[in-house]
């Protein structure tokens, strides 16, 4: 079989987590030459290309429709488009939607070079991600660190907390403000005297840190009401 050139591209591009300016030239110019743009919200994507004054073709692909979407975007590689996935912000697939699209494509990719033929591409456009953001300000050793995302809301939710406890390393999380007052409350009732930090609305007006043990935290958020935006949550390891 004759080989033929796919000239594809899917650029999985990182967008900012709050302050519109922390975008990055590169990803501005993959905007601008590529031929559609998928999101997991196009209201999201739109703001930010308003911004900067570009138009592109904007197609929704959540969590819900990614594997039902990855076909359509394989197609459109293999047919040699040029193709953005943004997340609502951050990087995707870190906690985002992006990760089962990514190994479709790269599984069709590797099906095709196989098969003697030139494959479509995947690219990296990195950029702001809430998880190192929090790290660099935090002040603590991330030489070693566990990173847990979201926990379970229900099951698996005490499994999570047991490994949080038993963690001989910092533990980085994600936490929503539905359930940080809860969270924090869970680590007082095992860890008291554990530090913790958490970032709060990073990149953006009212970005906040706070350090402390769990309940004094958590005291400082309901009497400041502020337990609104979005958290990352570094749980420091206990010394024994």
């Amino acid at each position: 079989m004759d080989k033929r050139l796919i000239g594809g591209r899917l650029s999985i591009v990182a967008t900012p987590i709050g302050n519109l300016e922390d975008i990055t030239l590169r990803a501005l110019r993959t905007f601008k030459e590529c031929d559609v743009i998928y999101a997991e919200d196009t209201r999201v994507v739109s703001k930010l290309l308003a911004r900067y004054e570009i138009k592109k073709p904007l197609q929704r692909l959540d969590a819900a429709t990614e594997l039902k979407k990855a076909d359509e975007i394989i197609a459109r590689l293999e047919a040699g488009e040029k193709i953005v996935f943004v997340s609502d912000a951050g990087t995707p697939g870190i906690s985002d939607p992006g990760a089962r699209l990514v190994q479709a494509v790269r599984r069709s990719c590797e099906a095709l070079r196989e098969a003697g033929q030139e494959s479509c591409t995947i690219e990296a456009i990195p950029g702001a991600s809430a998880l190192t953001a929090a790290l660099s300000i935090a002040g603590v050793d991330a030489t070693e660190f566990t990173f847990l995302g979201f926990l379970p809301h229900k099951k698996g939710r005490q499994t999570a907390i047991k490994r949080i406890v038993g963690s001989e390393i910092p533990v980085v999380l994600y936490e929503s403000p539905h359930r940080i007052l809860k969270l924090l409350k869970e680590l007082s009732a095992v860890i008291p005297q554990c530090r913790v930090i958490v970032a709060r609305e990073l990149t953006k007006m009212y970005e906040e840190i706070i350090t402390g043990i769990p309940a004094d935290i958590a005291k400082q958020l309901e009497e400041k009401k502020s337990a609104r935006g979005e958290f990352v949550v570094i749980v420091e390891p206990v010394r024994v």
